[in-house]
């Protein structure tokens, strides 16, 4: 009895994950949120669908948490460097203050609905506080929105950062729902200790875990299929010790998969592919048991406050602290509301509201299908409207030519190369003849089904495969070569400006002919260094900002980060009659560009 018991459950668990694995091409075909789909198959097979009875919470968070360990540790360990630094402060500034705000105003919402007690409310806040990683990765990556490099880091930062903030809250203010007669001054200590505790312990521990995660990696010989299994166990055991010793191991295993992501790691190739696999496992695993937790004949008797504190989150919770969080830092209007409206619900805030029930708190299932169904609105709402969103702000970038395939290698010894392919494209530079540099010759040429030696394939033709071994930090000199050159569409227009103007040209020049209103001080600066002292000493391609009745839109940036090109067009609030002035003076300004360059051409 008890080995078919083993076979059925094991039959039932594969057959889930396969359906899950293969609802991952639905998913991206129809742009739903992968983790609502996942939810969905768990609430079908759970109680009130197939009829699998699974009411264990204690199990569940214990499987949750240690799928999020994996989660949060792959977040870190794929996350760059450089992306982190870009998006760090407004970033960490959401996953601090931003949960924080987030608690507070959706404490108002959920004493107003439910007629909860301060800290009853504090914990309801605190438990739909965060977003959710796995959403947001897939709906940002897979779903294939470009953007700007801030605003996609740091809502990637944010979401894999902001768990730690929201599972010390959770799990201190379960606590105190515990024992409502502690005093108010107690219990505000208690907050402050615990929070130093845990977020210290929890970086310190994550600096030092990396450490020897690297350590051990790298002078260890071992069969090149151990490694990624040693990696995921030192995760696993560093989320557990930091754990056991009151600090955050949430907050450790992102940190140590920071650190250890961002160094030489022996065989990183493997040990990417790797967790990708066991990341995905680790989600689709958590959802389901999740899914089968949940009760949906429960749902009906709080359906209607559920839904409005979902909706007050997504309208007004969300958009304030997101809002105060942003107003700092060199966020325009847009992508302030469209980082407001990317802050999806998911399994960590489910996982969180398992907390009240297993700690004893007074109507511990009242948190749980709240919960439950502020993360199915969140998903229903949100999830489906990402992308369209971003074309409606006009956030989202023309795509840029590049590498159709990068596959990064680890030969013998101490090189480290990445494989690219490129296809060549009509009048690219390669086919206009210009030469690829000696760094970067390529290894392999496909021409109509043949492969051939570069030296023997001649000047490269459109439609040509070319496959070069390279550096990873030199791939951007390379897309220059091979893309097309950059033919404005309408929409290109739209985003990048109707016309380029010069960069070096100083602003007392574009005064001159449009009427700015540049101060005295300014009016010698060349454009490059006016624009990027306005964007805080960094410019990414589609910054854009208002002088006057125009807008001087970043086109484009060279190897180095500096402005290469810029892009002029009338700014959105302008009048139509300006606008209309404006076209004329367009043509004044070419003609004013091309008389200083001859000027400068006779003095030289």
């Amino acid at each position: 009895m008890l080995i078919d018991q083993i076979y059925m459950i094991t039959l039932v668990g594969a057959g889930l994950i396969i359906v899950s694995a293969i609802s991952s091409l639905l998913a991206s075909r129809l742009g739903a949120p992968l983790l609502l789909l996942l939810l969905c198959i768990g609430l079908l097979a759970g109680e009130d669908g197939m009829g699998i009875l699974f009411d264990n919470g204690g199990a569940a968070y214990f499987i949750g948490s240690l799928a999020l360990a994996v989660i949060l540790f792959d977040s870190g360990f794929g996350t760059s460097i450089n992306s982190f630094k870009l998006a760090a402060m407004p970033a960490l500034t959401l996953a601090t203050l931003g949960v924080l705000l987030t608690t507070g105003l959706v404490a108002l919402a959920a004493h107003w609905l439910f007629g909860l007690d301060a800290i009853e409310s504090l914990l309801m806040g605190a438990i739909v506080s965060s977003t959710d990683a796995a959403a947001v990765f897939f709906l940002l990556r897979v779903g294939g929105v470009t953007m700007r490099d801030r605003v996609r880091s740091t809502l990637e930062v944010e979401s894999g950062s902001n768990d730690p903030m929201a599972i010390f809250l959770t799990l201190t203010l379960t606590s105190l729902a515990a024992m409502p007669d502690m005093a108010s001054g107690s219990m505000a200590t208690a907050l402050l200790i615990g929070f130093i505790r845990q977020m210290g312990l929890g970086l310190i521990g994550g600096f030092v875990g990396g450490m020897l995660i690297l350590t051990i990696v790298n002078r260890l010989t071992l069969e090149r299929g151990l490694y990624p299994i040693i990696v995921l166990a030192c995760a696993i055991f560093l989320f557990s010790l930091v754990g056991a010793i009151g600090g955050s191991g949430f907050l450790a295993v992102y940190v140590a998969g920071l650190y250890a992501g961002n160094r030489h790691v022996r065989a990183k190739a493997t040990l990417v592919r790797f967790q990708e696999g066991t990341t995905w496992l680790a989600q689709m695993i958590m959802f389901l048991v999740l899914g089968l937790l949940a009760t949906p004949s429960q749902f009906p008797a709080i359906a209607l406050p559920a839904i409005a504190i979902a909706l007050f989150l997504i309208f007004v919770a969300r958009p304030i602290a997101v809002w105060l969080c942003l107003l700092p830092q060199s966020f325009s209007g847009r992508e302030t509301a469209f980082v407001a409206w990317v802050g999806l619900r998911g399994a960590v805030s489910i996982l969180l509201a398992i907390l009240p029930v297993i700690g004893g708190v007074h109507n511990g299932m009242l948190f749980f299908n709240t919960t439950f169904i502020v993360v199915l609105t969140s998903l229903l709402l949100q999830g489906w409207t990402v992308n369209p969103l971003a074309r409606w702000l006009g956030l989202v970038l023309p795509p840029k030519i590049g590498p159709i395939e990068k596959v990064e290698l680890e030969l013998p010894g101490t090189a480290n190369h990445e494989l690219l392919a490129y296809r060549v494209v009509p009048d690219s530079p390669v086919t206009r003849g210009s030469r690829l540099p000696r760094w970067a010759r390529p290894s392999l040429v496909i021409r109509d089904g043949k492969s051939m030696r570069y030296q023997y394939a001649g000047r490269l033709q459109p439609g040509d495969y070319v496959y070069l071994f390279i550096s990873p930090r030199l791939p951007p000199l390379l897309d220059r070569l091979f893309a097309s050159p950059a033919i404005v569409s309408q929409d290109d227009a739209e985003f990048f400006g109707e016309f380029s103007i010069e960069p070096d040209k100083t602003m007392g020049d574009l005064d001159a002919i449009y009427a700015v209103g540049i101060e005295e001080k300014t009016a010698s600066l060349s454009i490059v260094d006016y624009m990027t002292d306005r964007l805080g000493g960094h410019a990414e391609a589609g910054d854009r900002m208002a002088v006057g009745p125009i807008e001087l839109i970043v086109r484009d940036c060279d190897e180095a980060g500096r402005i290469a090109a810029v892009g002029l067009s009338c700014a959105p609030e302008t009048p139509r009659v300006v606008k209309l002035k404006t076209d004329v003076m367009h043509r004044l300004f070419r003609q004013f560009a091309r008389f200083s360059a001859t000027r400068d051409g006779e003095k030289s």
